[in-house]
């Protein structure tokens, strides 16, 4: 925690790493206040990269001091509640994750046509007429594909694992960045044909192809990239949420999940010679985009990756 805010938050707040709803009905902190949102969010190394880029941007523009980025644990049935009190509250900007990224797509205006072509809303900022929805992980996944194996998305297939909010923005971003295939495969087949409905719209003429989770999957081609965008792999004991085994040894692997920094999938994945990248660029990348949304101003992506890796090396 910066040291230039411990006498506020001693004041005012409980000295805890994960505040809940209850914090919410009394909140007392005297400067701008940011937070990640999500269910469970314990992992989150979030407020160490953005207090980080925070702290560095204050030391260039004393306007920034008093703003801190927090953690909150916050259960589905309540966001709609919690986000009223966010507001409220004037919390200039919230970074939502798991399970609430499609939740507020269905509450939240619009600020991009990404948020209605994912149904999914990733980064809230504070106006005068309510929350405005972005979806940054859009350019957050994009980003960590081009750093983490100096390629680009179109021509390749790509096989996508999951129907939830990270997925439905992993799956636009392929499509609008025109991929040669996309392959979709998730645990129940009936959060699938939605996802697939919803994105006729942009696809194009570009196949969309469902695959059984079990697999194996009869895709030959040596330019695949394989993203992992479910929650499988946040639990050391998670086992890969598909096996790899068949697919060209050229496949890149995805993992969104970032801590644990090495999960049951990327581990078989190098197992069979394929070059890997968990989801901390991505973290890293949509962080970015969320902190200019919310201050206007650009931060160091190798402040904010270096604090990142200091927490979880902890």
């Amino acid at each position: 925690m910066p040291t230039r805010l411990k006498p506020i938050l001693k004041r005012n707040l409980p000295e805890r790493d994960v505040l809940r709803l209850g914090d919410l009905a009394n909140w007392r902190f005297e400067g701008t206040p940011l937070a990640v949102v999500g269910h469970p969010v314990k992992h989150s190394v979030s407020p160490e990269m953005h207090n980080a880029a925070l702290e560095e941007l204050a030391d260039r523009n004393p306007g920034f001091k008093d703003w801190h980025y927090f953690k909150f644990d916050i259960e589905p049935e309540r966001l709609r509640e919690a986000l009223a009190l966010f507001y409220r509250n004037k919390f200039k900007g919230l970074n939502l994750t798991v399970p609430h990224k499609i939740l507020a797509a269905k509450w939240i205006e619009a600020a991009e046509p990404e948020v209605r072509l994912s149904g999914a809303c990733n980064t809230l900022l504070w106006t005068d007429n309510g929350y405005r929805g972005y979806n940054t992980d859009l350019y957050g996944m994009t980003r960590a594909i081009e750093e983490s194996f100096a390629l680009k998305l179109r021509g390749r297939q790509a096989l996508l694992i999951g129907a939830g909010g990270a997925a439905r923005a992993a799956a636009v971003a392929c499509l609008t960045h025109k991929v040669g295939a996309l392959h979709l495969t998730n645990r129940t087949r009936e959060k699938l044909d939605p996802l697939v409905e919803e994105m006729a719209g942009i696809r194009d003429d570009i196949p969309i192809k469902i695959h059984q989770l079990a697999g194996p999957f009869a895709i030959s081609s040596r330019h695949l990239i394989v993203i992992n965008a479910t929650s499988l792999g946040l639990k050391e004991s998670d086992p890969a949420p598909v096996a790899l085994k068949g697919l060209h040894p050229d496949t890149k692997v995805l993992d969104m999940i970032y801590n644990p920094s090495k999960t049951a999938l990327l581990k078989e994945a190098e197992s069979l010679g394929m070059r890997t990248a968990n989801g901390l660029p991505m973290l890293v990348f949509q962080g970015e985009r969320s902190f200019r949304i919310w201050t206007k101003k650009s931060p160091s992506v190798q402040t904010m990756f270096r604090a990142a890796v200091d927490s979880l090396a902890e």
